[in-house]
């Protein structure tokens, strides 16, 4: 199966679990997606592989349900709340970051077979962990805030994609100019760190637009879970 297939599926599949924490646990599950796909998503992004020639990380379709996650909410229980989940996401996130250091720190027994991959995967270098945190409690707060204008400006449900789309989209432009220019401006020729920008963005574009279907069968459900 190719790339691109499996990239599809992975999507499908991120989304509908998102649905499933939701239906199964109401508004709760939500939170808890979101601080669980922040941690994911910096651990998936670590690994690229090539879609449609352009090479590519994983941690985008998981960072993006965190969007989705943090709409619903807005929608469905308003702004505060989604304020709330996305303080939760980045202390999470942070949270993680910190732990995993001090578990780095200790000496590995003599047949340790997991420090070096741990290393690889949690020992973050400086600017890239602080452009992580960065690009994400910038751009989700920036979420937040222009989802709830778009709510006022396009307040009905034939026009929920509007909202849902346009607050997405934005954000998800933000996030990956705060995160590169933090993590790698300076550190490669500027047309080089130009297409990194612009593949990153295109990647989270097709996955903002992606989420819409998700979007209007999580603001249908209602349970008394999600009440």
């Amino acid at each position: 199966m190719s790339n691109e297939l499996i990239w599809i599926l992975f999507a499908l599949i991120n989304f509908s679990c998102l649905l499933l924490f939701y239906r199964l646990f109401g508004k709760t599950g939500l939170f808890v997606w979101i601080g669980m796909s922040t941690v994911v998503a910096n651990m998936q992004v670590l690994k690229t592989v090539e879609l449609l020639g352009l090479t590519a990380t994983l941690g985008n379709i998981m960072y993006g349900t965190a969007y989705l996650a943090t709409d619903i909410i807005n929608e469905k229980y308003g702004k505060k709340e989604a304020k709330k989940a996305v303080w939760l996401g980045f202390a999470t996130l942070i949270t993680m970051t910190v732990v995993m250091q001090f578990a780095l720190a200790f000496q590995p027994a003599a047949d340790d077979i997991a420090q070096g991959s741990l290393a690889t995967i949690f020992g973050l270098v400086v600017r890239v962990a602080a452009g992580s945190l960065a690009a994400y409690i910038i751009s989700q707060y920036f979420d937040v805030w222009i989802y709830d204008k778009l709510r006022k400006l396009f307040p009905s449900d034939r026009q929920l994609w509007i909202r849902n789309n346009g607050s997405t989209v934005i954000s998800q432009l933000l996030d990956s100019v705060v995160f590169c220019t933090i993590a790698f401006y300076g550190q490669f020729p500027f047309s080089v760190w130009l297409e990194i920008l612009l593949t990153t963005y295109v990647i989270k574009f097709i996955v903002a637009l992606l989420d819409t279907p998700f979007m209007y069968i999580a603001k249908r459900m209602n349970n008394e879970k999600a009440s």
